[in-house]
C-alpha cells in the first residue's frame, strides 16, 4: 500500500514538473521564437495645417477632434484687410492701361506726322509707350498675386481626415507658415509593430495579422504591408556619425534590435476605434509555404 502510495505521488510529480516544463516551453516559444510582439502601436500620418498668408483670425470653422471632408473650411484670416490690397492691385492695373492708351495714342499721332514732330521726341513716345507696355506685367502679377492671397485668407481641408490640438481662438495673428492646427489623414491609419530581430526569418510580406489593442480583446485583422530598410546604428557617434563609438557588450548576452514592421488594416470591428499612439500586441500568422528558417544561437 506505502509502495502504491509513493509510486503516485511520484507520477504527480513528474506530471506537474512536465506540464511546467511544457508551459515554460510554450510561453519561450511564443514571446522568444514566434512572432508575436507587445510593442505595437497605432500610426497615421499627420499633417500640420499652416495659414499661406500672415493675419488675425476672424472666424474659427472647426471644434478640436472633429471630422472633415477635403475642402471644407478650418478657419477664415482678416479678408478685408486682402480684399483692400486686391482692389488696390486692380486699380494699379485700370491706372497703366490707361497711361499705356494714351501713349500708344501719342506714339501713333507722332508717327504720323514725321514733318512736324522732330525725331527725338518720336522715339521718347515710342520707347515711353514700350516700357509701360512692359510694366504691365508686373501690375497684372501683382494684382493676380493679391487675388490668390484673397483665396488662400479661408483656408480648407487638403484631404479626409480629423482635425486635432485645435486651441485656436479668432483675434489670434497667425504667421504665414506657422502651423495652426494639426490634421490626422483617417486613410493613413497602421500599425507599427516592433519585433526582435530574431524573429524577423519568420516574417514576410503579404503575411496575415491580428491585432489586439491594449484592453480590447475583439481582434483586427491585418497583413504585413512591409519590413523597415534600416534601422539607427546607435554604435555610430562622433563627427556626424563618421566614426565608431562602439559600446562595450555584455559577456554572454547580446540585445536583440527592434525592427519596425508596417501592418496594413483589412479589417476593424465595428465597436472598435482606432486611436494613433494606441499600444496594440501583434501576432503574424507565416505561411505554411514549406520554406524552412534555420536559425541561430543568440551567442
Amino acid at each position: 500500500m506505502l509502495h502504491r502510495h509513493n509510486l503516485a505521488r511520484s507520477l504527480a510529480t513528474l506530471i506537474a514538473v512536465l506540464v511546467i516544463l511544457g508551459g515554460i516551453y510554450a510561453l519561450w516559444m511564443r514571446y522568444q521564437v514566434e512572432p508575436v510582439t507587445r510593442d505595437g502601436k497605432i500610426r497615421a500620418d499627420l499633417v500640420p495645417i499652416a495659414p499661406d498668408v500672415s493675419g488675425l483670425v476672424s472666424d474659427v470653422r472647426v471644434t478640436d477632434n472633429q471630422p472633415v471632408r477635403k475642402g471644407d473650411i478650418l478657419f477664415v484670416i482678416d479678408q478685408p484687410r486682402y480684399r483692400l490690397a486686391l482692389e488696390q492691385a486692380s486699380a494699379n492695373v485700370a491706372a497703366q492701361e490707361t497711361a499705356l492708351a494714351q501713349a500708344d495714342r501719342e506714339d501713333r499721332r507722332n508717327r504720323a506726322m514725321p514733318d512736324v514732330i522732330a525725331a527725338e521726341l518720336i522715339e521718347q513716345g515710342r520707347a515711353k509707350a514700350e516700357g509701360l507696355r512692359a510694366s504691365m506685367g508686373q501690375v497684372l502679377a501683382a494684382r493676380d498675386l493679391a487675388r490668390f492671397n484673397l483665396e488662400r485668407t479661408v483656408v480648407r481641408a487638403p484631404f479626409d481626415g480629423t482635425v486635432s490640438n485645435v486651441s485656436l481662438q479668432p483675434g489670434v495673428y497667425l504667421t504665414a507658415g506657422k502651423p495652426a492646427l494639426a490634421l490626422v489623414y483617417n486613410h493613413s491609419m497602421r500599425v507599427e509593430g516592433y519585433f526582435e530581430e530574431t524573429k524577423l526569418p519568420a516574417i514576410r510580406v503579404g503575411d496575415k495579422a491580428s491585432i489586439y489593442l491594449m484592453g480590447v480583446a475583439d481582434e483586427i485583422q491585418g497583413h504585413v504591408q512591409s519590413i523597415a530598410g534600416g534601422v539607427e546604428d546607435r554604435e555610430r557617434g562622433g563627427a556626424d556619425g563618421q566614426l565608431a563609438n562602439v559600446n562595450p557588450s555584455f559577456t554572454w548576452v547580446r540585445l536583440a534590435q527592434r525592427i519596425p514592421v508596417r501592418i496594413a488594416i483589412d479589417r476593424i470591428p465595428a465597436n472598435v476605434r482606432m486611436i494613433p499612439g494606441q499600444t496594440a500586441t501583434v501576432i503574424i500568422h507565416p505561411k505554411n509555404d514549406g520554406r524552412a528558417i534555420h536559425r541561430s544561437l543568440p551567442w
